[in-house]
């Protein structure tokens, strides 16, 4: 797959479009599945004024914005932090979440036993590898959800009551990684309804109601409800990258 991303912020005086190869079934595994390229313009004139790794960027932005989630949806006393998936975003995710919040005790499960392992081994700071989905996921209070999975591998009756998901992989209309018991019975946050509706199989396929986009939550027009199991279905936007974009060229035309 070829994915086009374009984006123009005039608060931000920024003009973006990434561009991301995405191979589902790839045979070498030194290559990762998605790359992706940042085109960074100027919005006054269109010239190109930087190409950026987008690679990066997207690692970051999105478990960035899984941070922000985080942040307003889980339960006020979080001590258990729980991943599903050992690849790139997992990596990205567990730098922020350790840099922002304080958790006891840190889970990772890998469907690879051998790169749940590898992971624990590279990161800083201690991380229980896992045998299974359910053992890293009873008793967390934060689940971030970073698989290739094509059916759920999460399921609502393994989830503590009042726990918060980060649900970041599944990102086509026939790809699960929650199962239905989990997206009914929780409420439902999106980064996009539009996205939402037209591209994540977790929403489309368990017919779950949307209950806010992470924006208006941010606004204050929509409360956060941490108290209740929440899940952050997390799409990806093309102004997270153009913002991400704009940020790194303004910090280097700076000496930073």
């Amino acid at each position: 797959f070829l994915g086009v991303m374009p984006a123009y912020s005039a608060a931000d005086d920024a003009l973006t479009t990434k561009l991301v190869t995405f191979y589902e079934h790839k045979k070498d595994s030194s290559v990762p599945s998605h790359q992706a390229t940042v085109l960074l313009f100027d919005p006054r004139n269109g010239s190109l004024k930087a190409v950026l790794d987008g690679s990066v960027i997207t690692a970051k932005r999105t478990a960035a914005v899984s941070a922000i989630a985080t942040k307003l949806l889980m339960p006020a006393f979080a001590e258990v932090l729980c991943i599903l998936g050992a690849g790139v975003q997992a990596y990205s995710h567990y730098d922020i979440f350790m840099e922002l919040f304080t958790f006891k005790e840190v889970r990772i499960w890998n469907r690879t036993k051998e790169n749940a392992v590898k992971f624990a081994n590279s990161v800083n700071g201690p991380v229980q590898v896992c045998s299974s989905a359910q053992e890293a996921v009873t008793g967390a209070d934060v689940i971030i959800t970073v698989t290739m999975a094509t059916t759920p591998i999460l399921f609502g009756d393994w989830v503590k009551p009042g726990a918060h998901i980060n649900a970041v992989g599944a990102s086509r209309p026939d790809w699960r990684e929650l199962d239905d018991e989990l997206m009914k019975n929780s409420v439902l946050f999106v980064d996009s309804r539009e996205a939402a509706l037209t591209e994540s199989g977790d929403v489309i396929l368990s017919g779950a109601e949307i209950f806010a986009e992470l924006g208006e939550v941010l606004k204050g027009t929509k409360p956060a409800l941490p108290e209740k199991t929440t899940v952050f279905k997390s799409l990806g936007m093309a102004v997270e990258d153009t913002i991400a974009a704009k940020f790194v060229y303004d910090s280097w035309s700076a000496g930073n």
